[in-house]
């Protein structure tokens, strides 16, 4: 059993200072790490890009399952890319932030045998990412506000929450502290 997913790449990457996407960790780039951890586990992956979209182009022009498409309201936040990525599933999918390249795809494997209209991998006691979310969300997401955010609409849902032995879940790249850390970790081979 395959899903679908949905990659956000649309936003600025203020606090990071540069495009966090095309970033390098070893020979790949953290957008690259993060489609490969997605392309066993998915038929179709959408890229949502946005403020920096010829450089996300240049990278999922790559993957033969990877489709780029375009936010044209990306400043407005997180969930217009949510939607916008949203509008292109009809089944099961997986949402994941761009930013999070040290998810393991057996993190994803176990979620998709998990109950709920959402599944949600913790570690540790802290809830990360990617979430499986089920078909019967899509048009709720379609139809929510674009000033919403996921925590807010998963909290009106049931969720079900899969323990994981997998820290990528909860490192993004939002800073260069952050990549650094992420990028010595993966480059030491501790996660």
């Amino acid at each position: 059993m395959k899903c679908d997913s949905v990659v956000l790449a649309a936003g600025y990457s203020s606090r990071a200072g540069t495009d966090k996407m095309s970033l390098p960790i070893g020979d790949k780039t953290v957008l690259e790490r993060v489609i490969e951890t997605l392309y066993p586990v998915s038929d179709r992956i959408v890229v949502v890009g946005g403020f920096n979209y010829d450089e996300t182009k240049k990278i999922t022009d790559k993957y033969k399952k990877a489709r780029l498409v375009k936010n044209e309201n990306y400043e407005l936040g997180m969930f217009s890319s949510v939607k916008r990525g949203v509008a292109e599933m009809s089944r099961d999918f997986f949402l994941m932030p761009g930013d999070y390249p040290a998810v393991r795809t057996s993190t994803c494997e176990k979620l998709m045998l998990g109950q709920g209209e959402m599944v949600v991998p913790v570690y540790k006691g802290r809830k990360g990412h990617p979430v499986l979310i089920r078909k019967e969300l899509i048009a709720e997401i379609e139809n929510e506000p674009v000033d919403s955010n996921l925590k807010v609409f998963r909290d009106r849902h049931v969720a079900g929450y899969v323990e994981v032995d997998d820290e990528g879940i909860i490192l993004d790249v939002d800073t260069p502290e952050d990549y650094e850390h992420v990028k010595g970790k993966i480059g030491k081979g501790l996660i």
